[in-house]
C-alpha cells in the first residue's frame, strides 16, 4: 500500500514512525515533513493547505490512502476534494471538521444533540462580549474562546473582568487571531482535572483508543500563556473502564449520530477534550484529528497495526474490537525554542540527539526541525518531543528527562514538571479549572 501523510510536526513523525514499520506498506510519503520524518518517509514539498495540490500529488503517486495530520487542510475541505476525485483519505469532511474549526458550531452542535458541555454565550461584537461579562452571568474566572482556528492559542481563562476585557480587545478589536477572533464564545469555567480521550470513527461506529493528559501552559506549575502543548502522559490514570464507557455512550456516539442526522458522516480520529466535573465528564473542546503532543505519547503504546484500522475507517467499515495496547505508559516532553509561544529564532543547531536516543525506552519525535549544512537545526516553536515509556509513570518520566537533558541548543526551553500529575492521588487533581 502507498501511503501519504500530510503534515510536518511531531504528531506526523509519530504516525510515520508507526506506519513505516507495519506490514503491507510499500511506499510512505509525507508533505512537508521534517528532518526526523525524512528518516522513515520520502518528503515531498507541497503546501498542506493547498488541497488541489495535495489531490494532484496523491493522484500522481497513485496513493492508496492519505492520512491528514493537522486541522487546516480539513477545514479547507481536503477530504471532500479527495472524495470527488475518487481518492481514499482518512479524516472528516469539512462540515464535520467544524467541530474543531468553529467553536460556535461545536457549542451549537453539542446543545442540539445533548452532549454535556459548559454553559455559553456567542458574541458577534466586542460590545456584546463586554455586555455578557458585565452581566455577571458566568462570574470569574471565565473562559473566552476565539471562534476559529488559532493554533491552540485562542483561549483565555480570565481571572477577573480586566483580564477578560483585555482578551476581548485582543481578539475582536486588535484582531490578533485574524478572522478567527471575529466571534467569541464566552463560557463558564468548569472545575476538575482535564483528560483527552481519543476514538477512531468510521461514520457509524467508534472504537476507543486511549486517553492522555496534556500540559498547555508554557511554564512549570501551569503558569504562563497557553501553547499548542508542552507535554503529555498516556494513558490517563483518571479514566477507568467505567468512565471510558460513559464517555463513549454520552459523548462519542452522540457525535456520530448527530453528524448523520445533520447530513454528514464523521470518519477519522475524534479527540474529546474533557473536564471531569463533579457532575460527570463535560466537553471542553473537540479536535478532529489526533492531538499534538498526545499522539507522540499514544503511538508507542499501540501494539496493533494502525494502518488497517485507518484504512477501514476511511471506507466506513471498522470491525468491532479496540486495537491492542501495550501494558506500558508514556510521558512526553516538548522541547521548544526560546520565546515560544511568541516569536522564535530558527536555524539554531541542535546538539545531543544521538546521545538522547540511546536512553532505554526513549523515542524522539521531530516537530520544528530541518536539515541545514548536514546538521539538524530548529525550524519552529515546538522543536522536539522526547517520549519515555516504562512500566509506570515514574520510570517513563525519568527516562524522558534523562534523554531531554542530553539535548541542547541556544534558547532551548522545556517544562520540568511534565507527568507529575500522574503520580498524584486523583483527589488532588479535582481542583483544576479549564485552560484548554
Amino acid at each position: 500500500m502507498k501511503v501519504l501523510i500530510v503534515g510536518g510536526g511531531g504528531r506526523e513523525h509519530a504516525l510515520a514512525t508507526k506506519i513505516a514499520r507495519e506490514r503491507g506498506v510499500s511506499k510512505l510519503l509525507c508533505t512537508p515533513g521534517n528532518a526526523g520524518i525524512a528518516r522513515v518517509a520520502q518528503l515531498v514539498s507541497v503546501d498542506p493547505s493547498d488541497v488541489d495540490a495535495l489531490c494532484a500529488l496523491a493522484s500522481h503517486e497513485s496513493i492508496d490512502l492519505t492520512i491528514i495530520g493537522p486541522e487546516l487542510p480539513l477545514d479547507r475541505g481536503v477530504v471532500d476534494r479527495f472524495r470527488r476525485a475518487g481518492l481514499r483519505i482518512f479524516g472528516p469532511p469539512r462540515d464535520a471538521a467544524q467541530l474543531e474549526c468553529s467553536k460556535v458550531f461545536a457549542k451549537g452542535f453539542m446543545a442540539r444533540h445533548g452532549i454535556p458541555t459548559a454553559r455559553y454565550r456567542v458574541c458577534d461584537s466586542a460590545h456584546d462580549a463586554r455586555t455578557v461579562l458585565a452581566s455577571g452571568e458566568f462570574g470569574f474566572p471565565v473562559v473566552l474562546k476565539a471562534d476559529g482556528l488559532a493554533a491552540g492559542k485562542g483561549v483565555v481563562v480570565a481571572a477577573d473582568r480586566d483580564e477578560a476585557n483585555a482578551a476581548v480587545r485582543a481578539a475582536m478589536v486588535e484582531r490578533r487571531f485574524g478572522d478567527a477572533g471575529a466571534r467569541l464564545v464566552i463560557e463558564e469555567c468548569l472545575s476538575g482535572p482535564e483528560v483527552s480521550f481519543f476514538a477512531l470513527c468510521d461514520g457509524t461506529r467508534a472504537l476507543p483508543l486511549t486517553s492522555a493528559q496534556d500540559h498547555k501552559r508554557v511554564f512549570d506549575g501551569d503558569r504562563g500563556p497557553n501553547t499548542g502543548g508542552m507535554g503529555a502522559f498516556a494513558p490517563s490514570p483518571l479514566l477507568d473502564a467505567e468512565l471510558q464507557a460513559e464517555v463513549m455512550r454520552d459523548i462519542v456516539e452522540p457525535v456520530l449520530r448527530g453528524m448523520r442526522a445533520e447530513g454528514t458522516e464523521y470518519r477519522g480520529f475524534l479527540y474529546a477534550g474533557l473536564m471531569l466535573t463533579c457532575a460527570g465528564p463535560k466537553v471542553i473542546e473537540f479536535n478532529v484529528r489526533f492531538g499534538d503532543p498526545e499522539a507522540q505519547a499514544v503511538m508507542p503504546l499501540i501494539e496493533s497495526d494502525l494502518l488497517p484500522l485507518l484504512s477501514s475507517a476511511a471506507d466506513g467499515r471498522l470491525a468491532s474490537g479496540a486495537p491492542r495496547m501495550t501494558d506500558t505508559v508514556a510521558v512526553c516532553i516538548v522541547i521548544a525554542s526560546g520565546g515560544y509561544p511568541g516569536a522564535v529564532k530558527s536555524g539554531v543547531p541542535i546538539r545531543g540527539l544521538e546521545e538522547a536516543e540511546r536512553v532505554q525506552g526513549v523515542t524522539i519525535f521531530h516537530a520544528g526541525t530541518a536539515m541545514q549544512d548536514n546538521q539538524i537545526v530548529t525550524a519552529g516553536g515546538r522543536v522536539l518531543t522526547v517520549v519515555g515509556t516504562g512500566a509506570d509513570y515514574r520510570e517513563a518520566r525519568e527516562r524522558a528527562y534523562v534523554a531531554a537533558a542530553r539535548i541542547s541548543f541556544d534558547g532551548m526551553q522545556y517544562r520540568r514538571d511534565i507527568g507529575l500529575k500522574a503520580l498524584q492521588p486523583a483527589s488532588q487533581q479535582f481542583t483544576k479549572t479549564s485552560d484548554a
